[in-house]
C-alpha cells in the first residue's frame, strides 16, 4: 500500500471515530427523515434545504439536548 493509500486510509478512520463527525451524521439522518415526513405530507420533495431550515427552526434543539442527556446517562 503507498503512503498516500495509508493517510487516507487513516485519515478515513480518524473522521469516523471523531465524535464530531458521528453527530454531524446523526444530525444529518434526522434532517434526511424530516425531508422525507415533510415531503410526504406535501405530496412533493421539499428539498434538502427547505427540510434543513424547517427542522433547524422546530426541531434541532430539542434534539441536541435529548442527545445531550441520553449521552450523559
Amino acid at each position: 500500500m503507498s503512503n498516500v493509500a495509508k493517510d487516507s486510509s487513516s485519515a478515513n478512520d480518524l473522521l469516523k471515530n471523531s465524535s464530531l463527525y458521528r453527530e454531524f451524521q446523526a444530525e444529518r439522518e434526522e434532517i434526511l427523515r424530516h425531508k422525507w415526513l415533510e415531503s410526504e405530507k406535501a405530496g412533493r420533495d421539499i428539498g434538502f434545504e427547505q427540510a434543513l431550515t424547517d427542522w433547524i427552526i422546530k426541531h434541532r434543539s430539542a434534539w441536541r439536548k435529548a442527545r445531550q442527556t441520553a449521552a450523559s446517562n
